[in-house]
């Protein structure tokens, strides 16, 4: 017999904790063969969809496919039940459609129910519907909790932060969003930047839990002597994947190119004397009620590793939340194909110089 399955009959055993082993090995399994279940019904489900879109149809008619799919579905529930309705059997189509790949869906089915992956089909483009899928996986999110990230344009909010990195970025993509929904700290109107440390520091757990995954807190009012004078940066974190300390500075009104300087100081003696071997040079985030996003861009914060974002206190309501997170995506989108035109241009400039300058010397 092996080891760990050996019990010595000389002891004798509390019967209190033998229900409780014997509970853990019940719910230990339960839990596995619930995964395994739950693994084997979605692929079940992406290779019904696959086959229906295509062998069965095959590119044929529309109006061939919703005849063949709806006597399809019929068929099916008669014998397994509703589970195989036109609805859900187009769901299925449309699931191996957006998730061709079968190995990303082995891996994922692993980790999401057919409840998440439910949820993230109607996403709009494939980048959304990876971005969510990952996120569960990684932070191990309920359908609840994937719900919430989704209606909080968790992945458009991130893409906003993305467009101001460009190539000579200092910052790391896929970090950092804009804006940042602080509601879930209950501050009240006339707040200052002490009352929303104090209320960030209270409510930790949901604050990382929307700054993003890999954040660890490491200390609050983190003094800096400098020429014998103290400085003060609000909060300091370290992300664990970056392998880098973070500085959150927390600023209360419109963003103000003051701000830079103040940040390039705290991160420059942050490299100097507490960033270790094997470390990555410390980045910093100024959030901010408005972000003035036309002056960040001028200042090129990012090549110095400052990241700029709203915060913002107060849910709007749904239909005005999503209509700003729209408008200011499209305008950082505008911005960045602008500056990437400027870019372009003046490559074409020096070329044209190149040139120029060549013609004169040839004469």
């Amino acid at each position: 017999m092996k080891k760990e399955f050996a019990i010595k009959s000389e002891v004798q055993p509390d019967e209190s904790l033998i229900f409780e082993r014997v509970t853990e090995i019940i719910e230990t399994r339960k839990s596995r063969a619930g995964t395994y279940a739950n693994r084997e019904v979605t692929l079940m489900y992406w290779e019904v969809g696959h086959y229906v879109n295509s062998v069965v149809l095959d590119g044929s008619r529309a109006e061939y496919g919703k005849r063949i799919v709806a006597t399809l579905s019929s068929q099916l529930q008669i014998k397994y039940g509703n589970t195989f309705d036109v609805h859900n059997l187009r769901r299925m189509m449309r699931f191996a459609e957006r998730f061709s790949d079968f190995e990303i869906v082995t891996t994922l089915s692993s980790q999401l129910s057919w409840s998440h992956f439910v949820d993230i089909l109607p996403l709009k483009t494939d980048e959304a519907r990876i971005y969510y899928a990952n996120e569960v996986a990684q932070r191990n999110l309920g359908v609840k909790d994937l719900r919430s990230e989704i209606a909080r344009k968790a992945y458009e909010r991130r893409e906003i932060a993305n467009t101001r990195a460009s190539e000579s970025t200092a910052l790391p993509f896929n970090v950092f969003k804009d804006p940042y929904l602080l509601d879930v700290l209950g501050l009240k109107d006339n707040f200052d930047e002490a009352d929303l440390q104090k209320a960030i520091l209270s409510e930790l757990e949901r604050f990382l839990l929307e700054f993003g995954n890999g954040f660890t807190f490491v200390a609050r009012e983190k003094r800096m002597t400098i020429d014998g004078d103290d400085f003060y940066l609000d909060l300091l974190f370290y992300h664990r994947d970056l392998r880098r300390l973070v500085v959150v500075e927390l600023k209360i009104g419109k963003f103000k190119p003051s701000y830079k300087g103040q940040m390039e100081l705290y991160l420059k003696w942050l490299d100097r004397y507490e960033r270790r071997e094997g470390e990555n040079a410390p980045i910093g985030i100024i959030l901010c009620t408005t972000a003035s996003r036309e002056q960040v861009e001028l200042l090129e914060l990012n090549k110095s590793g400052i990241a700029v974002a709203e915060y913002w206190t107060a849910m709007p309501p749904k239909i005005e939340f999503e209509r700003k997170i729209r408008e200011i995506l499209e305008q950082a989108k505008e911005r960045l194909a602008r500056r990437k035109t400027l870019l372009s241009s003046d490559v074409q400039r020096e070329i044209d110089y190149y040139y120029e300058a060549k013609d004169e010397d040839e004469e």
